[in-house]
């Protein structure tokens, strides 16, 4: 098979909703994983109404056995997976000792991107240009959390380890893969116009889903193991 093949995470909604429509762009299968079958389905009607081929499926991303069915339909249907986007996270105010948020926000910002990538990672293996890409922020920068007004201002404590501990899983994956085809990236989308990010943000949708996009059909000779922002690069 020479169709590229990408799946989505949080895809019903968002900056997910958005990735998947520049890859369907781009002729690439999406596979648009939400919380509920239904929700994902829906979603993938909208790309599918503007011509892309895309597929909606179920993928609440904390649940061990979506994960394991989702990598099992895909080996069967696919045979190998193109391109991994994890893009669902949550932000949940831990400030003030609310250990339960920050156990909430590990679960999902990068635990769930932990388990679906080493699930899904023989599939990756399996492409010719296999790309993933962990949605992250300049939240999670130790760096930037020391020197940038911004984050200083935004940075919740679970949301920023969160982010930083999900960089150093992109840092990890990079290294050990560095032999292989596969590229491995963590991307800062911006302060973007989302449920997340807010009505008042800086970024629409369709400039922050950028950037993964971008990495996610990056050339052969490009970067692996590093942060972007719009084409620059972030510090860890």
């Amino acid at each position: 098979m020479t169709q590229k093949i990408a799946l989505v995470t949080g895809a019903n909604r968002g900056l997910g909703l958005e990735i998947s429509k520049q890859l369907g762009a781009l002729g690439i299968t999406v596979l648009m994983g939400a919380r509920t079958l239904s929700s994902a389905e829906e979603a993938a009607k909208q790309l599918s109404a503007k011509g892309f081929d895309a597929v909606g499926v179920q993928l609440e991303v904390t649940s061990k056995e979506d994960i394991a069915a989702l990598a099992e339909w895909i080996e069967r249907r696919y045979g190998k997976l193109d391109i991994l986007i994890n893009n669902a996270g949550i932000a949940v105010r831990s400030s003030g000792g609310n250990l339960e948020a920050f156990r909430q926000t590990f679960e999902v910002n990068t635990f769930a991107p932990f388990l679906l990538t080493e699930s899904l990672l023989p599939l990756l293996l399996k492409s010719k240009a296999g790309r993933i890409v962990n949605q992250s922020s300049a939240i999670g920068s130790i760096t930037l959390m020391h020197t940038d007004e911004t984050v200083r201002r935004l940075g919740d404590p679970a949301y920023a380890a969160s982010k930083a501990a999900l960089n150093m899983l992109t840092a990890y994956w990079a290294q050990k893969l560095e032999s292989t085809p596969l590229k491995v990236n963590s991307t800062h989308p911006g302060l973007v116009q989302t449920d997340m990010g807010g009505a008042n943000a800086e970024i629409p949708v369709e400039e922050g889903a950028k950037t993964a996009v971008a990495l996610a059909v990056v050339d052969a000779d490009g970067p692996s193991g590093e942060f972007f922002y719009m084409g620059q690069t972030l510090p860890w």
